[in-house]
């Protein structure tokens, strides 16, 4: 089957203008990018000189004082309820610990003679550690628990945000 001249012009017509079109797609895909990578340029601008300063400035007002209170309760409480109560408890732990000792060490010495090494326990200092770090870890827990409570107001702008002017 052959096509006729006529038809062959036509096809020949049709190629080229769906070529223009492609061409004028893909100038127009470039002027595209072109605008967009312009835009990504002027939002970075615009979060850094307006958007940057006024969180900046609403997380020293409003968070950083919350996180400051926190951390000062928590230490509050740790020096003043945790520290001093540890301290009786660990005061009277070792003493009850060295009166055993001292009971145990006479009845393991007057019923053996031979001399075997005595099995070790924790030591009095890794008692201590733990027991510090456990109030600790506490403290810290109920400081991070009042710096991210739910508090509706604290995350509010007073003013909300207006558009930039053209």
């Amino acid at each position: 089957m052959s096509i006729s001249r006529k038809r062959k012009k036509e096809l020949r017509r049709l190629q080229a203008d769906a070529n223009q079109l492609w061409e004028n797609q893909q100038v127009l895909v470039g002027h595209a990018a072109d605008v967009a990578r312009e835009a990504g340029r002027q939002l970075g601008h615009f979060g850094r000189e307006q958007v940057g300063p006024v969180v900046q400035d609403t997380y020293n007002r409003r968070v950083a004082p919350v996180v400051d209170r926190s951390v000062r309760f928590g230490q509050h409480v740790v020096d003043d309820k945790v520290v001093p109560i540890v301290g009786g408890v660990v005061g009277t732990a070792l003493t009850a610990w060295d009166v055993a000792n001292s009971k145990r060490q006479g009845v393991v010495k007057q019923v053996r003679k031979a001399t075997k090494p005595e099995p070790k326990g924790p030591s009095v200092g890794s008692v201590i550690a733990i027991i510090l770090g456990a109030a600790a870890a506490v403290g810290v827990l109920y400081a991070a628990w009042q710096a991210l409570r739910a508090d509706d107001e604290l995350w509010v702008a007073d003013d909300p945000l207006s558009a930039p002017n053209a």
